[in-house]
């Protein structure tokens, strides 16, 4: 299950403009995600403007849309931005919240018993309800922040982080969070506060993964061209949790695979922009792309 957005962006990079293009966290997780299991409950809200041919494509990839609610006459979740040369910066140009702005998600009953959650960047509020709403504790519930929420709501956040197994959040989140500038250190900190692993994304420069009193470092996929880093984040999450589920296995090695699968995925997305690259992937691509990963950090001593 994955709860999160699923909106329009308008996106500016050096490589050109996408206007409108479908976007949100939950679009580009449950993506991802599809080609590892054809068993994914989202949970979102959009506006009737949100293009039926994209829940369609959603659909035809396993994703089971009972839990979006769409709003008559509403409009969906609208965010504009533009990058720097350097695109790991951006400027945020709009953000109408629209219909997410009164988001109150109540799960369906075929969504109270899943085993992995992914829960997407939202207010720590929502993700509470979320995992309230669980008839059973799930094998694994992964959570993803920001630091905005770490600025205004500190307090309702660790609350959620304090019953996740996993928070995956960027380098400068992780030393908010933690008040540690260290990596190091930031992962003792916030393993205290509940998650068993911690993931710290760190873009062009890859993933960290922490756990077990243990470090597992994967690198990016040198590319190209990088057109659009939007959603990549979002992602990597989707390949991760899928990847997991997909095997049933939480523990720290299959974690490090996780983290993997994870990366590729993002590699793929930001290659075009919005979801384009993600929709007419094979899984010989994916494989292809393991393989690189594998042969880029293969070594011996």
């Amino acid at each position: 299950m994955t709860v999160g957005t699923v909106a329009f962006d308008d996106i500016t990079t050096p490589f050109g403009r996408a206007e409108k293009v479908v976007g949100g966290a939950c679009t580009y997780i449950s993506w991802a995600g599809s080609y590892f299991t054809n068993d994914i409950n989202l949970v979102s809200i959009v506006g009737d403007d949100f293009p039926k041919e994209e829940l369609d494509a959603l659909k035809s990839r396993g994703v089971n849309l009972e839990g979006l609610e769409i709003v008559d006459g509403g409009k969906s979740f609208f965010w504009a931005g533009k990058y720097h040369d350097n695109m790991n910066k951006r400027d945020t140009l709009v953000t109408d919240l629209n219909v997410l702005a009164d988001f109150d998600p109540i799960l369906p009953e075929s969504y109270k018993n899943s085993q992995y959650v992914m829960l997407g960047n939202l207010t720590p509020e929502i993700q509470i309800k979320v995992m309230d709403q669980m008839k059973s504790k799930p094998n694994l519930v992964v959570l993803d922040t920001m630091n905005f929420w770490m600025d205004v709501a500190m307090d309702s956040l660790k609350e959620a982080i304090k019953r996740v197994d996993v928070i995956t959040i960027n380098d400068e989140e992780a030393r908010q969070l933690s008040g540690e500038y260290s990596l190091v250190n930031a992962a003792k900190k916030i393993h205290a506060m509940g998650p068993k692993y911690l993931v710290v994304k760190k873009g062009e420069h890859g993933a960290l993964l922490f756990g077990d009193g243990q470090v597992f470092a994967a690198p990016a996929l040198p590319l190209a061209e990088v057109v659009d880093p939007t959603g990549a984040g979002d992602t990597f999450a989707g390949g991760f949790i899928s990847y997991i589920a997909k095997t049933g296995d939480t523990s720290f090695e299959n974690m490090k695979n996780g983290v993997v699968y994870g990366s590729v995925m993002a590699s793929f997305c930001v290659e075009e922009f919005s979801i384009n690259k993600l929709k007419n992937l094979k899984q010989e691509d994916i494989a292809s792309r393991v393989e690189l990963f594998k042969k880029m950090t293969s070594f011996n001593i």
